[in-house]
């Protein structure tokens, strides 16, 4: 539980677990200079303003603020607030420790990912082959991608190019908030996937979130041209240059 006395701590505390937060602050005004408030996607955690017209005023302000992950002054009630907002930075979880993985993985960090890889087969999900990474899981997509609690932070690459593999990664991935979720694989694989999507219960809907032909078309062939491509097609949907749905 937040207390007055540990907002700070709540607040640094949910940017260590990757969470959406905003603190509050009043900075000027004839009242309550100095007070704060704490507020996440839940709502208000915790806080020192005392008057009621004031929190409920600057609550309405901060939960809009966060929900657009802007920081900014205003004023309200006779006092000037500021509201720090931080949201979590972007990952990237590929599910395939192939080599397309490794340049992935690279180009996603460059870019200011955090970057996830897990794989099933111990032979390829390796420290030594991914060296860099944020987190290396060893297990099956349909256990580790709902441990994850994918978000609207989280683009999900599915490239193991096997189908037990695959498909319960995509179910994994688009019962999520994953805002981009790409696998790779020819129209003909694609199409029997969807086939096998449609056998486990997934909706048309959510079928067509999928990315397939995974990236950008920029012609690619090596495994870094896709690389690069599919981080191409993240970064645009991120950036909502480009629709989450393919």
């Amino acid at each position: 539980m937040v207390t007055p006395d540990n907002l700070f701590q709540g607040f640094a505390e949910r940017v260590r677990d990757y969470r959406p937060v905003a603190l509050a602050t009043i900075v000027a005004g004839d009242r309550e200079v100095g007070r704060k408030l704490l507020v996440d996607r839940t709502g208000l955690v915790g806080g020192t303003i005392e008057e009621p017209r004031l929190i409920s005023a600057v609550l309405e302000r901060t939960r809009r603020l966060l929900s657009e992950g802007s920081s900014e002054s205003f004023e309200v009630e006779g006092v000037r607030v500021f509201v720090e907002v931080h949201l979590p930075a972007p990952r990237v979880v590929i599910v395939g420790a192939v080599h397309i993985a490794a340049t992935l993985a690279g180009l996603a960090r460059e870019l200011g990912f955090r970057v996830v890889v897990s794989d099933a087969r111990d032979r390829f999900a390796t420290p030594e082959r991914f060296p860099e990474v944020d987190e290396l899981i060893l297990g099956w997509p349909n256990e580790v991608l709902p441990r994850l609690e994918l978000d609207e932070f989280s683009y999900v690459v599915v490239i193991t190019h096997d189908a037990k593999l695959d498909n319960p990664a995509l179910v994994a991935a688009l019962g999520s908030e994953a805002p981009y979720v790409g696998a790779l694989g020819s129209s003909r694989t694609h199409a029997r996937r969807i086939e096998a999507l449609r056998e486990s219960g997934v909706s048309q809907a959510d079928i067509d979130r999928i990315h397939a032909p995974i990236g950008l078309d920029i012609g690619a062939r090596t495994p870094a041209e896709i690389a690069l491509a599919t981080m191409a097609e993240i970064v645009a949907v991120k950036n909502a240059v480009r629709e989450g749905a393919a």
